[in-house]
């Protein structure tokens, strides 16, 4: 998936661009986002030269794509952070051990030298040669699920995505969906918009129900059992049609902005044919968080194990584990655990 972004190409990652580069690293992290930055951070804690590729153009993975001005909640220490400021502070924290960064390549192909040591193949043509990998893929490649009605508004008042709720000021927003990601966005709309109405299809929903109530709260409408059956407009979206699933009736509601917030389809991509050890199509990991391959470890939520939580807190954990473990791999002398930041002298 790419996003675009204006965020500013530091030379190392210009440099990264080349075709037929060979870079030279001790860890490679696939995987740019929380679990991956804090990766970067920790590896160059450890001494180690650390390399991070991600297919996405920025650092931040999902969170940078999908919600970054959404405040997060179950961050330790922080009652509340801005899903932008965390991915900020956390590069600002790996920033002083110099990470490099290969931003837009996608890890396509992976084997191992005759040292035994992981080489991996971006679809740029850039070659990794590292002394171990660390995935932190999240959820893989994402692909959003499609608005079966609005798909020739896509680009034209239809998205799937609010990075920059400042866009959509004044406007009359519909947000289709039932999880997360849709009351957050009509909670978030709701003072800069016009009008937010959000639209489901049953009267379940997948969203916290502190999320749910704040909604109701807000005193935005919420229809249900009804899907979007037209979108209506000229050059861009103007009006949305709305069907009940069991009357028929239908209803036209107005809308500059229509938010298909409908859950994401999920991919290993080529992680699936690298030969790992999948389970509940996630990469299996032992205690270590090593995976089936050799000098291969994994963390976050592209991982599975018996009494997995997926949450950015764990995650945060999983790969400090991995990364401590992939140090002895790399050098059997090394201690395991290297001791506490508050240790070292500044």
């Amino acid at each position: 998936m790419s996003v675009p972004t204006d965020e500013p190409v530091a030379m190392d990652e210009l440099a990264a661009t080349d075709e037929s580069q060979v870079v030279e690293t001790d860890v490679l992290i696939i995987g740019a986002g929380p679990a991956g930055l804090y990766g970067a951070y920790y590896a160059g804690f450890r001494g180690l030269r650390v390399t991070v590729m991600d297919v996405l153009p920025q650092r931040g993975g999902q969170i940078s794509a999908m919600y970054p001005e959404k405040p997060i909640f179950d961050i330790a220490g922080f009652p509340s952070v801005r899903g932008r400021d965390l991915v900020e502070s956390l590069v600002a924290q790996a920033e002083p051990y110099g990470p490099r960064y290969l931003l837009g390549h996608q890890a396509v192909g992976l084997s191992h030298g005759p040292d035994g040591r992981p080489v991996v193949r971006s679809d740029r043509g850039t070659t990794v040669r590292a002394g171990a990998v660390v995935i932190t893929g999240g959820v893989g490649t994402f692909t959003p699920r499609p608005l079966p009605a609005g798909e020739d508004y896509l680009g034209r008042g239809q998205v799937y995505f609010v990075p920059a709720p400042s866009d959509h000021t004044d406007h009359d927003v519909v947000v289709v969906g039932g999880g997360d990601s849709a009351f957050d966005w009509a909670a978030t709309l709701t003072p800069i918009a016009r009008s937010v109405t959000l639209v489901h299809r049953t009267g379940r929903f997948r969203a916290h129900r502190a999320s749910v109530d704040k909604v109701r709260t807000l005193g935005i409408e919420i229809v249900t059992d009804s899907e979007i059956s037209a979108l209506h407009g000229t050059t861009r979206v103007e009006q949305v049609e709305v069907r009940h699933r069991a009357t028929k009736a239908t209803r036209l509601l107005p809308a500059h902005t229509v938010v298909a917030a409908l859950g994401f389809l999920a991919d290993l991509g080529p992680f699936k044919d690298w030969g790992l050890e999948l389970r509940a199509r996630n990469i299996a990991v032992d205690t270590r968080m090593a995976t089936n391959l050799p000098r291969v470890f994994a963390a976050g939520d592209i991982t599975d194990y018996p009494g997995k939580v997926r949450l950015i807190a764990v995650g945060f954990g999983e790969v400090a584990t991995a990364v401590n473990n992939a140090a002895t791999v790399i050098d059997p002398e090394a201690a395991l655990f290297p001791g506490h930041s508050t240790e070292k002298e500044n």
